[in-house]
């Protein structure tokens, strides 16, 4: 979290709409925090957005539209349950370039949602990391600071701290198993 996924997500949908490609940008309906139908930065930027439960339902609300889009940039993907099968049809059959944001793994380093699995299809793939908010470190983790063990909890820095190993260690619940 706070790796700027959502704002390379925008600068990357700019791109292709000054290449003049016609972007749809979804997110899932679970991330409502700054705004339902639009996609928004930490830093403010946001974008105009269809929010859906699922990418198939996206699929269906756009109905014949659908074939007008180039481009098909995804928000918050790791709350969407169909993304490797909506994405591997949108850019295999449908001819669509496909961009997702999202998170791998979850506040418990566990893989979270299909993100992962978007790897071995992808054509090219960058991971972001933030800056850990105890000692400026690389940030590759999520440590949730909020009392809740739901793994789909939706929040900002009112809830989690973007953390280096060492502090995700020594500050999470979660214990490493011994090998």
């Amino acid at each position: 979290m706070f790796a700027g996924k959502t704002s390379e997500l925008l600068r990357r949908v700019e791109q292709h709409e000054a290449a003049g490609r016609k972007v749809a940008v979804v997110k899932s309906s679970v991330d409502t925090r700054y705004h339902a139908t639009r996609v928004v930065s930490h830093d403010g930027n946001s974008k105009v957005c269809f929010a859906a439960s699922s990418l198939g339902e996206l699929r269906r609300q756009l109905g014949d539209k659908y074939l007008e889009y180039n481009v098909i940039a995804i928000d918050e993907a790791q709350f969407l349950p169909d993304l490797l099968e909506f994405c591997t049809a949108a850019a295999d059959l449908d001819h669509k370039h496909i961009v997702i944001a999202g998170l791998d793994g979850d506040f418990k380093r566990q893989r979270f949602g299909q993100v992962l699995d978007m790897v071995s299809v992808a054509d090219s793939v960058t991971k972001l990391a933030g800056k850990c908010a105890y000692c400026s470190e690389q940030a590759l983790f999520s440590l949730r600071i909020a009392a809740d063990e739901r793994q789909a909890l939706v929040g900002g820095a009112d809830k989690y701290a973007p953390v280096c190993r060492q502090h995700y260690v020594s500050l999470s619940n979660v214990r490493t198993p011994e090998p």
